[in-house]
């Protein structure tokens, strides 16, 4: 039987703009009160005004335990006992490997990466005290496959993957579901710049948000969307590497973040360089595939 939101408690981290401000919006309407967290707390709170009474806004850098757990303690206080998180919060800065900064991947890993492990360690204990919750991660196609241009953003989502699989497993009897989302190209400042390759076309972060709306009604751990990029990837895991690497390169998916518009994503790129705690506005959520 599908799962009813009504009345449930949930947390999304980068939840200002983009595919965070698109599942608020959904779960809003399935009844939910929502907490959206992010770095721009100003624009989190008019995020909050635009969607209504049910939606709360909380300042959150998710690099720092000691923030998420200040943000899990205040939705708790205000709005009740956590029934979900969203681990959404994450960053995308294109480059070639060997020009881009340490810097750089440093901060994908401790946004991407990290930011999602102090949320599960968080979230987690307050669940299992109550018996019940449910997790949700974004992850990527990219987590799935390497795409020249985005080598640390691809190791990030390989690793959102690999502790999602592991710690589901961990919680298996407990009552806590764990759902790994995996978008291809997203129509958010993340993906700007970015066009679609001949197999997928670019998505709107409403077809994200319903999708995660639909995990957490009728629980699973792999949410591919759009749903064929699923059955492509079991295709591909089929072949020898030769056979992957060509039907990639004959899909121009080895381009997509190569051939990108660079004038386009500057203002992302900026953003994305110092998504630091005193930057207002750099935390930037949504993930992105091929």
């Amino acid at each position: 039987m599908e799962k009813s939101l009504n009345g449930r408690v949930v947390a999304i981290t980068g939840g200002a703009r983009g595919i965070g401000k698109a599942t608020a919006a959904a779960l809003v309407r399935q009844g939910a009160r929502v907490a959206i967290g992010d770095l721009d707390i100003e624009l989190a709170r008019v995020t909050a005004a635009e969607l209504g009474e049910r939606v709360s806004a909380y300042e959150l850098d998710v690099t720092s335990r000691e923030s998420f757990a200040r943000f899990l303690d205040s939705v708790e206080e205000d709005l009740g006992p956590l029934d979900i998180l969203i681990n959404n919060a994450g960053i995308m800065p294109l480059g070639a490997f060997l020009e881009e900064s340490d810097a750089s991947a440093e901060r994908q890993f401790d946004i991407n990466v990290h930011g999602l492990i102090f949320g599960m360690k968080e979230a987690l204990p307050r669940m299992l005290a109550r018996g019940h919750g449910h997790v949700v991660n974004l992850a990527s196609v990219a987590g799935k496959g390497g795409f020249p241009h985005a080598a640390t953003y691809c190791a990030t989502k390989h690793a959102v993957l690999g502790v999602s699989e592991a710690v589901r497993l961990e919680l298996r009897g407990t009552g806590i579901d764990l759902t790994c989302i995996l978008p291809a190209l997203v129509n958010t400042e993340l993906g700007s710049g970015v066009e679609a390759g001949r197999a997928v076309k670019k998505l709107e972060p409403e077809e994200v948000a319903d999708a995660i709306v639909e995990a957490l009604r009728s629980p699973r751990f792999e949410v591919f969307v759009p749903s064929s990029t699923g059955a492509i990837s079991k295709v591909m895991a089929l072949l020898p590497r030769a056979g992957r690497e060509a039907i990639v390169h004959w899909l121009k998916g080895d381009q997509i973040l190569v051939q990108r518009d660079s004038g386009r994503r500057a203002a992302y790129e900026e953003r994305a360089a110092h998504s630091e705690p005193q930057q207002a506005g750099a935390e930037v959520a949504d993930t992105v595939g091929s």
